[in-house]
């Protein structure tokens, strides 16, 4: 057991489609409908579970957990509120707060309405500025009395990606420029409703996903792709919270100084570092066990996204807002929290400020495409504690049931 900063933020992390299920005025839910997808289901339970859930935690002595509202749920149709979506999110983070958890709250977690994204989602800029904003405020004025912190997009880096140009979430496909629109827009919402929100006197962290990408060989190939892999994952966000614009290829940059340092703290998600052999992504470092999402197991990686962010961010405080593994293998998640935490804990004491770590996830949930077969949770979905709990709750001083 380490000693850790006073006020250090022990925490998990979830969301809204994985662990209620997909919403059914949601674009995930015809994803389903259309094959893309396994059934998502009741995702984890938590939609019923949730008191159960937080006590769990409280036992654990994690004192934070980050959650997301399902815009489908809140507003299935343009402007239109159903009452029984807003009860429901004002139990749940009154529950949280019955078991002494601080809940934050997510407002976009890969998931849309369909009314939205019909109508061309962050693709177009008068959506983000019109039913984002909206939205925005409607989420402030009605919970901020309740939620404790915000992370208001996920991985807004990686969305655009995923949605126009991997497939891994709707729509699945589209054109450079709807792509580039999306991710431009993106960035945009996620400043423009942190700046909102703060409004409401809680903290406000980003969500980046930031994966390191190491060259392992010095080919002009492999330079090229690192410093493109280098832009598509770090330049975009880092340099609107740091100087204040914007700049996505093939775009005009755009200038948005009301914008820069408009987060309390920048928090990111890390899940593994890449390697970049020959011109081609590969696993780091070499002969890695790897997930069963396909990348490489290795810890040490967290440590190498902190010492960026400190070396471009002085000054700036910084989250671990998702740390976790994939994995069956219960053995191999407690060495690899147990590692991470060593890591975490080598960088405060080189005096990086760092607020705290958010664990993904509590409960095995509904993994997107993968469904219900990769787990990332330390407690399963009867509720039994896995060993893995216990590398948390012996650094963050809960009970090791």
């Amino acid at each position: 057991m380490q000693s850790w900063p006073d006020g250090f933020m022990w925490g998990t992390g979830a969301s809204s489609t994985q662990t209620e299920g997909a919403s059914p005025a949601s674009d995930w839910l015809q994803w389903e409908r259309d094959g893309r997808a396994p059934t998502s289901g009741d995702g984890s339970g938590f939609a019923t579970r949730y008191a159960e859930d937080f006590a769990q935690l409280a036992a654990l002595g994690l004192n934070h957990h980050r959650l997301s509202f399902d815009w489908a749920r809140l507003e299935p149709e343009d402007g239109v509120h159903d009452p029984a979506a807003i009860e429901h999110y004002r139990a749940v983070l009154g529950a949280a707060h019955d078991a002494g958890i601080t809940p934050w709250v997510t407002l976009h977690h890969f998931t849309l309405p369909r009314w939205f994204a019909d109508a061309g989602g962050f693709t177009v800029s008068s959506n983000r500025t019109g039913a984002w904003a909206r939205h925005v405020d409607f989420v402030a004025e009605t919970f901020g009395d309740l939620v404790g912190g915000w992370k208001p997009i996920n991985e807004a880096n990686l969305y655009a990606r995923l949605a126009f140009r991997l497939g891994v979430c709707p729509p699945g496909t589209g054109t450079n420029e709807q792509l580039a629109a999306a991710d431009e827009n993106i960035h945009l919402a996620k400043a423009e409703a942190a700046v909102r929100l703060r409004q409401t006197g809680a903290p406000v962290a980003s969500i980046f996903a930031l994966s390191p990408i190491v060259a392992h060989d010095d080919t002009p190939e492999t330079k090229r792709r690192v410093e493109s892999l280098d832009v598509a994952t770090w330049q975009a966000g880092l340099t609107l919270f740091r100087d204040g614009y914007v700049h996505i290829a093939g775009r005009d940059r755009v200038e948005r100084p009301d914008l820069a340092e408009a987060f309390d703290m920048v928090g990111f998600s890390y899940y593994a570092t890449m390697g970049v052999a020959a011109g081609k992504p590969t696993i780091h470092p070499p002969g890695a066990e790897r997930s069963p999402l396909g990348y490489g197991i290795w810890a040490d990686g967290v440590g190498l996204v902190l010492d960026r962010l400190h070396d471009e961010l002085p000054g700036t405080p910084l989250l671990v807002a998702e740390f976790g593994v994939g994995t069956d293998d219960d053995t191999v998640r407690a060495a690899y929290l147990r590692r991470g935490l060593e890591v975490v804990h080598e960088r405060i004491d080189r005096g990086i400020d760092v607020r705290g770590l958010f664990h993904w996830t509590n409960v095995d949930n509904y993994e997107w495409g993968f469904g219900y077969d990769v787990r990332f949770g330390f407690i399963d979905g009867d509720r039994n504690v896995k060993p893995s709990a216990h590398v948390l709750a012996a650094e963050a001083g809960g009970a090791l049931e």
